[in-house]
């Protein structure tokens, strides 16, 4: 089960602070719940919006020190940064173009960065977010929460010891239907600003929802991207970034094995699909099939068997899926915990990083600023691929 005593971690909560989240916000609320989940961490200071009136309403709805409403992210870090008992981290739950400012001004302050994705809205910021966490030291995780599933995690432990044998084939999906039509002109909030190329960069439901659908192949087949061929689209007319892509990929050999081959397809324009985010992986040995709408069972069929049901937390399943699951086997767990699991790697890094510098054990894994960066980079070279109509195009 999930979970160290504070006694054994590194004793007491850790002190947060947030960017963005307020009032209207939805993935503000599902990173504070996340990280209340398990005890490790306490909400303390944030600057809850760009809007100082609407920051202070929403700082007073979470019961947090007026003195520790922030009016900009700035302020707040330069302020908690002096404070004995200022911030230890900080969630940054903003619009894409924000992210890089405010990573940067935390992580200066020698603030460790919980940081929604895509990491940042383009590349060159990426790569100077990455080169300044490694100056810092700063622990910096990125909430690719799919990748704190519990059934995902047994899927890359599964494809690690050889279960599926070479990887030959690698999809990923993630469908959704909400922008199907021009919602933004009605002054959607969650809407309007992924579609602005200007505060959610050249991607749209690529840097959304293509850039999860990317993370979790890569994190579970453990395969590294060679290049790519993409045909994206504006379907709805008037919309200036991308609500549909098909994305084909071509890995790099591993070991004595050929590349894989693989397919990505991220849409917000598909009638029925709610949050379809779905992941195969086959190889010479086996296959494997994990939907996050039922995401506490694994498919596995080994060649030439009947397909087994695996569950999370019943027989079969391993213990690095056992390490991040918190009830018994057959009580549903989803979304929330799946994000938690990533806020508890990262207190696992932070309470490492409180005696002078230690490192958490081998077996906490979270996204990184290095994985951020890559899914940036995807997203560039999907935009440039399709351009030059679909043109092999590295990584």
């Amino acid at each position: 089960m999930v979970g160290a005593s504070k006694a054994e971690a590194g004793g007491g909560p850790i002190r947060l602070g947030m960017v963005g989240g307020g009032q209207g916000a939805f993935i503000g609320a599902v990173h504070r719940i996340a990280a209340r989940m398990d005890g490790e961490f306490e909400l303390v200071a944030g600057a809850l919006s760009s809007d100082a009136e609407r920051a202070m309403a929403s700082a007073a709805e979470l019961g947090l020190d007026p003195a520790r409403s922030y009016g900009s992210f700035a302020e707040m870090a330069k302020a908690e940064a002096k404070r004995p008992d200022g911030i230890e981290a900080v969630a940054i739950v903003t619009p894409n173009n924000v992210h890089f400012p405010a990573a940067k001004a935390f992580l200066e302050a020698g603030i460790h960065v919980i940081c929604d994705k895509p990491l940042t809205s383009n590349l060159a910021d990426a790569k100077k977010l990455a080169a300044l966490v490694a100056r810092t030291g700063k622990v910096f995780v990125l909430t690719h929460n799919y990748t704190g599933y519990p059934m995902v995690r047994q899927a890359r432990e599964m494809v690690a010891k050889g279960q599926l044998g070479d990887i030959r084939v690698v999809q990923a999906e993630y469908p959704q239907d909400w922008l199907t039509e021009a919602v933004e002109a009605t002054g959607q909030k969650q809407a309007s600003w992924r579609v602005d190329p200007k505060q959610s960069g050249v991607g749209g439901a690529l840097g959304d929802i293509g850039t999860h659908a990317y993370n979790l192949a890569r994190f579970v087949s453990g395969l590294e991207l060679d290049q790519l061929a993409a045909d994206i689209d504006a379907f709805v007319p008037g919309r200036v970034l991308d609500d549909n892509a098909n994305v084909m990929l071509r890995f790099k050999a591993k070991g004595k094995a050929p590349g894989a081959k693989g397919m990505i397809w991220a849409s917000q324009v598909a009638p029925g699909n709610e949050n379809g985010l779905k992941l195969r992986i086959y190889g010479t040995k086996g296959g494997l099939e994990w939907t996050q709408a039922d995401p506490n069972y694994l498919w596995y069929t080994p060649f030439g068997q009947p397909k087994q049901l695996l569950t999370r937390a019943g027989a079969g399943a391993m213990p690095v899926a056992g390490r991040v699951s918190r009830v018994p086997s057959g009580h549903p767990e989803g979304y929330l915990e799946g994000f938690a699991n990533i806020y508890q790697e990262a207190a696992r890094a932070i309470r490492a990083a409180r005696r002078k510098g230690g490192k958490p054990g081998k077996d906490v894994v979270y996204p990184t600023v290095e994985d951020g960066v890559e899914g940036v980079a995807f997203v560039e070279a999907c935009v440039k691929s399709s351009k030059k109509n679909g043109a092999w195009t590295k990584l």
